[in-house]
């Protein structure tokens, strides 16, 4: 079960993976069609609903077009 401290972390990286979606103009579909993760979780990962492996987040930030260090970028 995940804690609401650790609920709040997987809802701010969410948010910085959609801020960095929306600054490239890119659709959940977009992003999915480039990488191995399904539209679907990414709008999961998104709203802070999916706690992910350390793969998907290098298949996210392949499908994003950026280092995953970026995507580690995020205020706790």
């Amino acid at each position: 079960m995940i804690r609401d401290s650790q609920r709040e972390i997987l809802i701010k990286f969410g948010l910085h993976v959609e801020a960095i979606r929306l600054g490239k103009d890119l659709s959940l579909r977009e992003v999915a069609k480039h990488c191995d993760v399904d539209y679907a979780n990414i709008k999961k990962i998104e709203k802070g609903q999916l706690n992910m492996t350390l793969l998907t987040v290098l298949e996210l930030a392949k499908g994003l077009g950026v280092e995953s260090s970026e995507l580690m970028k995020f205020k706790i």
